[in-house]
Parts: structure tokens; sequence; C-alpha cells
């Protein structure tokens, strides 16, 4: 065999994640393996009736101080470093009586565990492991003569390896784990750089560091010839990363993207208040709508545009029951995401064999805070999630006319809407529901023409006598640089707007309303979508 073997003689096995411990430490000990462990490992690799040292008889001292300090020692990173080729590492191993550690078995404190089910800051502090990352990082480096575990996942793959190479590793693996345990430790350390931050209200950190753990490998990105993966983050956000998928084909790179975009608009809309359906198709919404039960609002906003809605992203609110399933099923869809499905509706879904269906167990609330993030060229753009609602904004009308209560209830269901809308937004919007989405656009006036178009081909296929645009309200999610694209609005049938506000030219655009008759109200918060 060429590829370096190292044989096994001594692993040391430390873990806070007790999953497959003993089977794994007995499958060692049957390939004529020393164990060597601390504290609690120990104690549970002894009750299965395995030989075990105690890593205090590496050291010569006792764990102290609450076990903060128990592998810190030469006895202990002298094993692990040493190159076993240098004679001058041989002789101070001799000298100094440091035994070789070949096998390094480590998973860290539990630190994105404890943040993520609210800790307090002295328990999340007291969960930030340091022997262990510096233990992992010594093996890793030396993976020529060592190798190093940091998931119970790869526990298989060194058994494999001792099996058919005499007991030995392979360079192959070594490399592999240790690529993998720089990786951990580099998104453990994201995760506590990050957490600092925020409790030190730290906006712009001189250092930022993202990290996550692989969900799936893609079979490709936004194109075949990109590649592509899926990672979770520390941060617990109800969504497509948390999701249980029950069945359909695998999840594409575009997929993630529009149910994520999906679910995300979907969380604006209270469950114990309504009933809501979001139906997307490229990242924007293409249909939005409110409505008694599940079915009522996904009919109301597949009329919106049932052509983009083809092979779309439908999210729900509630939990999918049978007569949702039935109508959605209608369709080519290609995701339903909801926080929960009853047996019925699953067993509709289930007759689509390539449907995707997404039980995310939950919604993400709109107002949390967090951290977004965006490549470009050579750095990293990071901002604070847009965790503004327009329930939580103070209001303004801005013209003569006052809304009327319908028309207020519709602005402000038209506003949530536009918060997950690529710039420049004009959503038009009638009785809980669009009507016309105009995404995306280079300038404001063209997003509102599209719009109304898309209301006039929606009239010509459901056979209406005039779109459903006349009587709406409309909503943008930036103010209107001119009136122009106000007037595109008005004359599609619009009787009142809401819009941030603070142009230089408002005068000019509130006069324009108040010659229509039409009320407009005033956020004074944008919603840009880039």
């Amino acid at each position: 065999m060429t590829d370096h073997p190292r044989r096994v003689t001594r692993a040391l096995l430390s873990v806070s994640d007790k999953s497959g411990l003993i089977d794994f430490a007995r499958a060692l000990a049957a390939h004529g393996v020393e164990l060597v462990s601390t504290g609690v490992t120990a104690k549970a690799i002894a009750a299965a009736g395995l030989a075990v040292r105690d890593v205090a008889e590496l050291t010569g001292f006792p764990e102290m101080m609450d076990g903060r300090v128990k592998t810190l020692h030469p006895n202990v990173h002298g094993g692990l470093l040493a190159i076993r080729a240098n004679a001058e590492h041989k002789a101070a191993m001799a000298d100094h009586n440091i035994a070789p550690i070949d096998l390094l078995v480590v998973n860290l404190y539990p630190f994105e565990a404890t943040v993520e089910k609210g800790a307090d800051y002295d328990d999340c502090i007291e969960n930030i492991d340091i022997g262990g990352p510096a233990m992992i990082r010594a093996a890793a480096k030396n993976h020529d003569d060592v190798a190093v575990v940091v998931e119970a996942s790869d526990y298989q793959a060194v058994l494999d390896e001792l099996t058919a190479n005499a007991g030995a590793t392979t360079r192959t693996l070594r490399r592999r784990l240790a690529a993998k345990a720089y990786a951990r430790t580099a998104a453990y350390d994201a995760a506590i750089s990050n957490w600092f931050a925020e409790q030190l209200k730290i906006d712009a950190p001189a250092f930022r560091a993202v990290g996550g753990k692989l969900i799936q490998s893609l079979r490709y990105g936004e194109n075949p010839h990109q590649t592509a993966a899926f990672y979770r983050t520390p941060e617990h956000r109800p969504g497509v990363s948390t999701a249980r998928q029950l069945q359909g084909k695998e999840l594409s790179y575009n997929n993630i993207n529009d149910t994520d975009a999906a679910y995300e608009c979907i969380g604006e809309f209270d469950a114990k208040r309504t009933a809501a359906c979001v139906i997307v198709k490229h990242a924007n919404p293409c249909g939005v709508a409110e409505g008694a039960d599940l079915v009522s609002a996904y009919r109301k906003a597949l009329a919106c545009d049932s052509t983009s809605a083809f092979g779309g992203i439908v999210a729900l609110n509630r939990t999918l029951d049978a007569d949702a399933a039935r109508a959605i099923t209608d369709i080519f869809t290609e995701v339903i995401i909801a926080p929960d499905a009853t047996d019925e509706a699953i067993a509709i879904v289930a007759t689509k064999k390539n449907l995707r269906l997404l039980l995310a167990g939950g919604l993400p609330d709109p107002r949390a805070l967090g951290l977004t993030y965006k490549t470009v060229a050579g750095g990293l753009l990071v901002q604070s999630r847009d965790n503004a609602v327009v329930e939580a904004m103070t209001l303004k009308v801005a013209t003569k006319r006052a809304p009327t209560d319908a028309e207020m209830r519709d602005l402000q269901f038209a506003f949530r809407v536009a918060k997950h809308v690529k710039s420049n937004t004009i959503v038009y919007a009638k009785d809980l529901a669009t009507v016309g989405i105009g995404a995306g656009q280079m300038s404001r006036i063209d997003s509102a023409r599209i719009a109304a178009r898309k209301a006039q081909d929606a009239a010509t296929e459901l056979k209406l006598a005039a779109p459903m645009t006349k009587g709406s309200v409309v909503a943008s999610d930036a103010f209107f640089p001119f009136a122009d694209g106000l007037l595109v609005a008005i004359e599609a049938g619009a009787t009142a707007v809401i819009q941030p506000g603070g142009s230089v030219r408002d005068d000019e655009v509130i006069k324009a309303a108040d010659d229509a008759g039409i009320a407009m109200v005033f956020t004074g918060v944008r919603h840009f979508k880039h």
C-alpha cells in the first residue's frame, strides 16, 4: 500500500455527543487500540466494560477548574503534534515520556445549541470549548501521522480503513478528516464571534466570520455548469433550512432560493389572525392572499397570475389540509411548504410523486433580529434583516382624503407583500389579495405598467368585465420620484396608495393624488429588496 498508512495504537476520545461512542470504542478496542479519555466520556466507556485510561494518567494532573483544564498539556499536544519520522521529535518524546496519540475523536461543547435554546450569558460562556479546538487543530495540522474525527458520522469510515489496512488509516482519509476538522472549528469560532458581536451590539466588528454545516450537496447551482451546496447556519429560523421533506424530488438550488422567498413572505401573516397563501416564481411573489381558510387564500392568490404560478412555489401559514392540497395539486407545482400537514393532505400530495412537500415546523418571525449576507467580488455585504412591519409603522395621511377602513386594510396588506418583491416594486391589492405585481424593473413607472398589464391579462383569463385593479389599492416599496408612476396606478383604477414618502417631489405626487381624489398614506419606511 502506498497511501502512507499510519497504524492506530492509541486513541484519545473526548465527546459531548455520545451518539455511537460505545460501539466505536468497542470496535477500536477490537483492533488493539488503547483508549484514553476524559471525564464523562471515560466514565461512559468504562461503564460499557471497556478498558480506558483517564487523560490525567498521561498529564499527571487531575481535571481542574470545573473541567476547564484537562487536556491543555504537553503530554497531550506532544502526542498529537510529534512528527513520527522526525528524529528530534522522537527524542523529545522519549526524553519527556510522551506517548503518541494516533487518533483523536472530539466533538465540541454544544455552544450553538446552548445559544439556540436561549441560555443566559454565563451559560453560553461556559459552553465555549477551549481544549477541544486546540486538540483538533493540533491533530489536523499533523494529519500525516494523526487521524482526527469531529463527527460521529465519520466513525464508520475510520473503522472501514482499520479493517482494510490491518489497523492503519490512509493519508487520503486523514487529509479529508483534517480539512473537515478545520472547517468545524472555523464554523464554531464564527458562531462564538457573531454571538459576542450581538451581545455587545457591535454592528460592524473588525472581522466577520460566517460558518455553516452542510445540509446537502446540490446537483448544480442556478445553472447546470455551476456547482452548489446548501448549508445551515447557527440561526434557527423556521424555513427551508429547518424543513422536513416528506416526498418529491431532491430540492435544487433555485427551489431552495424560491422556497425561502415564499416562506419569508408568508411569515408576515399571523396564522392566528388569518389563513394566507404566497405563490412565488423566480424569487418574487406572483400571488398573495388572505382568506377564511387555506383553500380560499390559495384560489385568490392564484387568480392574480395563474400563468406565472405554473411550476411555482406555494407557501402556507397554517397546517396544510385536504381541501388546500387538492386545489394546489390541480396544477403543476414545484414545492409546497407549510408549518405542518394533515395525514389526509399528505396522502393527496403523495399522488404527485415529483412534488416536494416541506414541513417547516413553524413560521419565521418577521420582527426578529438577524443578519443577511450577500457576496460581491472580493467581499461580503452584511446587513441587519429587514424586520420592519407595517403594523408598527406610524402611518401618515398625506392627501385631503383619508383612506376608508377597507382601503387601509388593503393598503397594509399590500405593503406587507411589497417588502418581499424585488425593487422597483408596485403591488396592487383588493380584498386582501394581490391583483397585480410589478417587480425588479429599472424604473418604477415600468413596474406600475407591468402590474396593470398583468391584471388585464388575468381579467381576460378569468372572463371578468374589468381588471381587478379597478377599485384596488397600490403599494410602492419606495417613494415615487415623479407623479408619472402614480398616474399609471390611478389609470389602472387604484383608489388609495401606500408609499414611504420622502421624495423632493412629494408635493407634486400628493397634488396628483388630490387631483384624482384618491387617498395616500406615507409609512416613512422603505422596503428596497435587491
